[in-house]
């Protein structure tokens, strides 16, 4: 058994945030108003987008965020790929990376090892990993009938949807339920849980146990 491994010690300062997208950047959204509102203790600190015509983008640039584009196919491999895809983030001084409705695997190195964070519309290992995806996933739910969904945060590892799960929320799934639908109600767990697990991350209260992340110091109303 490995030993209880602490990921990072609480920041006295807001958590420097690098958000990763692929598409409209609703996520990124969600990070804004949580921090405008005093609930999210981050600051975006890079906004770094694989295709140019993300609709996130224009969301970034609104909050006069730094933006870069990083598309896969100008690298020769993966691991190009996601060397340019780090080095802007140790540019930019960011403590924590998040994929945002990323679609594209990135090898993660070791100085950024337990400081890149997924959200993943299912509670994984159910209906998770390569072509599982946005819409895909609701409509694989209601294909196989299952009576709940939700999300989960965990932290990114160098396969799909596989590294250790931070936290997860549930939703349940109505007998009238369309993708759509079900989606509306998945993001609004997200909306919740992903900001919660960076606060965590913020507070240094995460601890890995093997493949298990523990919450410390929690209180008895968490």
């Amino acid at each position: 058994m490995q030993p209880v491994r602490p990921v990072g010690t609480p920041f006295e300062r807001p958590l420097r945030l690098g958000v990763l997208i692929s598409g409209g950047g609703s996520t990124l959204a969600n990070f804004l108003e949580k921090i405008a509102a005093g609930q999210l203790p981050a600051e975006v600190a890079l906004v770094v987008a694989s295709r140019p015509d993300c609709g996130g983008l224009e969301r970034a640039k609104s909050a006069r965020l730094r933006c870069e584009v990083v598309q896969p196919r100008a690298f020769s491999g993966v691991s190009e790929f996601s060397q340019a895809v780090f080095a802007l983030c140790r540019e930019t001084r960011v403590d924590l990376v998040t994929l945002a409705g990323f679609l594209s695997l990135i090898e993660i190195p070791d100085d950024f090892r337990f400081r890149v964070m997924n959200i993943h519309p299912a509670l994984i290992p159910a209906f998770c990993g390569k072509g599982l995806y946005g819409h895909k996933v609701h409509e694989a739910v209601l294909q196989r009938g299952a009576k709940v969904s939700g999300c989960t945060v965990h932290f990114a590892d160098k396969q799909y949807d596989h590294g250790p799960i931070i936290l997860q929320s549930c939703v349940p799934v109505q007998d009238d339920d369309t993708a759509d639908a079900l989606a509306v109600r998945v993001f609004a767990a997200e909306c919740q849980a992903y900001p919660e697990a960076v606060r965590l991350y913020a507070q240094g209260r995460l601890e890995i146990y093997d493949r298990r992340v523990r919450i410390t110091g929690m209180s008895n109303d968490e």
